[in-house]
């Protein structure tokens, strides 16, 4: 894999996270088990959170080499604290188990991030700017 499949895999998790989050938020917590969320816009913030994350993912696809800024705040930074938060809060406050899946789909791709922006590539060996 490389880091252009990785944005546009992360750019549609992100979308199918954000857009349910945003319009259905009540019945997105009922399927995972949750309390229906009050205020009901905490939920919908974190669905227009989603869809901004998966607008940058897209448009770092575009330029990945240019744009790798962005994978370590939202894949390495943004995705790896999500997962922390989410094992955090199941052990310690009870939310549900249903929650540990997205802490592992998001501490994989945190942890996928990280082996490819880590990974030799076309600037390698190329002084930062």
């Amino acid at each position: 894999m490389n880091l252009r499949a990785l944005a546009l895999l992360c750019g549609a998790y992100d979308l199918l996270i954000g857009i349910p989050m945003l319009v259905a938020p009540v019945l997105v917590a009922r399927l995972f088990g949750a309390a229906a969320p009050v205020p009901v816009v905490n939920a919908q913030i974190n669905g227009v959170f989603a869809l901004a994350l998966a607008l940058g993912y897209f448009w770092a696809a575009r330029a990945v080499e240019a744009r790798r800024g962005y994978f370590w705040a939202a894949g390495v930074f943004a995705k790896g604290a999500g997962a922390l938060v989410f094992v955090l809060d199941h052990f310690a406050n009870g939310s549900p188990a249903a929650f540990l899946l997205f802490a592992a789909t998001d501490g994989t791709l945190a942890v996928l991030t990280l082996a490819l922006l880590r990974r030799p590539g076309p600037s390698a060996g190329r002084p930062s700017t």
